[in-house]
């Protein structure tokens, strides 16, 4: 696999958007370094279409349902829709060619420190139970306020029935997985079979599986940082132990935590940055996420200030979750910001901190003018 320096030559000689680093298949922008901070989210860079416009005759595609009313927000405008549209949603990956793989030549392997390894067809998988599960993905490089986030539908399989059935080692704590280039991400054990929702995804948001997203399998685990926990493209899983490999990011500079849990955060979408409104009630709406513990409140800081937000009912503790407070806004400027607090009773902290090595915190903070 090329390195990260010549991939940081050829994607600023060919022009090409942030698509290295690997956050919603596996990881962050953070592949190319410092220089892609301020690249506009990949969902802005031309489509790539996906390998085929319906499934595969097998594979049995569940409809979306709607939620119930009082669980979102997204009459709100310029607020973050509760579901992120496919052709929206982040990318961030470290294939500059987009890894065409068929579904009757896909076989994910199983093995390492098992009893019995294992592998597993298209076929063999998707005659498995079938779930829905919505769950949000966010890059570890997701800076303070950033756009590396997004809330999907994901169907697939549970990944830890498939796993147990190989016999698991003792002290087989990490599980090695590698896509179809040879990628290798590297994700904790013991999230993986402790009873949250790990899957084998093989559709999105109601349909099926696009190519950019990891078509046609891909490893989606709530509550960990996507360079460990989202595998696109996923061919191979092998146990082994932190101590004896080291997957690609935590080998990089920065080195980058082998565990990364998601950190409860927020965000503040209307109004935006330097925007100017005009004095009487303003809606000030965004979201809050702390995946696999869950949102309990949301505060709004209005010069220093703090109020209670407005949420609706929650989806699930691995989404994220919407919020808005009512402003009754005075003329001149004003700063405002933003607080979470998850089920556990934890308060996000204002210390401000960069995204290396376990993802970034503080507020977010915005000046706003009331004309």
């Amino acid at each position: 696999m090329t390195g990260p320096v010549d991939r940081r030559k050829f994607l600023r000689a060919a022009g090409i958007t942030a698509v290295g680093a690997a956050a919603a298949g596996v990881g962050g922008e953070l592949l190319l370094g410092k220089q892609f901070r301020k690249v506009p989210p990949v969902s802005m860079a031309p489509a790539v279409p996906s390998p085929g416009t319906a499934p595969p005759p097998e594979l049995k595609i569940h409809p979306m349902t709607p939620l119930a009313a009082d669980q979102t927000l997204d009459n709100i405008a310029g607020l973050s829709p509760f579901y992120t549209p496919n052709q929206k949603f982040y990318r961030v990956d470290t294939s500059l060619v987009l890894p065409k793989v068929s579904p009757r030549d896909w076989q994910l392997r199983i093995h390492g420190m098992v009893d019995r390894p294992m592998t597993l067809t298209y076929d063999d998988l998707i005659q498995l139970p079938m779930i829905d599960r919505d769950i949000t993905l966010t890059c570890v490089s997701e800076a303070v306020g950033g756009n590396f986030i997004g809330n999907a539908r994901w169907q697939g399989t549970l990944l830890a029935p498939i796993l147990r059935k190989a016999g698991i080692h003792r002290g087989a704590d990490q599980i090695v997985m590698r896509d179809v280039h040879g990628m290798t991400i590297g994700v904790a054990t013991d999230p993986t079979l402790d009873g949250r929702d790990s899957m084998l995804a093989v559709a999105m948001n109601g349909k099926v599986l696009p190519q950019a997203h990891g078509y046609p399998v891909r490893v989606v685990i709530p509550g960990l940082y996507g360079y460990v926990s989202a595998t696109k493209w996923v061919v191979d899983m092998e146990f082994t132990t932190f101590d004896a490999f080291s997957a690609y990011w935590v080998k990089q500079k920065p080195a980058w935590s082998q565990q990364a849990p998601i950190k409860t955060e927020s965000r503040i979408d209307v109004p935006k940055r330097r925007s100017t409104v005009a004095a009487g009630q303003v809606t000030i709406a965004g979201v809050a996420w702390a995946q696999h513990t869950g949102i309990e409140a949301v505060e709004v800081g209005i010069d220093g200030v703090f109020h209670e937000a407005k949420l609706p009912a929650q989806d699930t503790i691995d989404t994220w979750r919407q919020w808005y407070y009512t402003w009754d806004a005075t003329p001149g400027q004003h700063t405002l910001q933003v607080r979470a607090t998850n089920k556990a009773g934890y308060t996000q902290t204002s210390l401000k901190h960069r995204t290396d090595p376990d993802g970034a915190t503080g507020y977010h903070t915005i000046l706003v003018n009331v004309t």
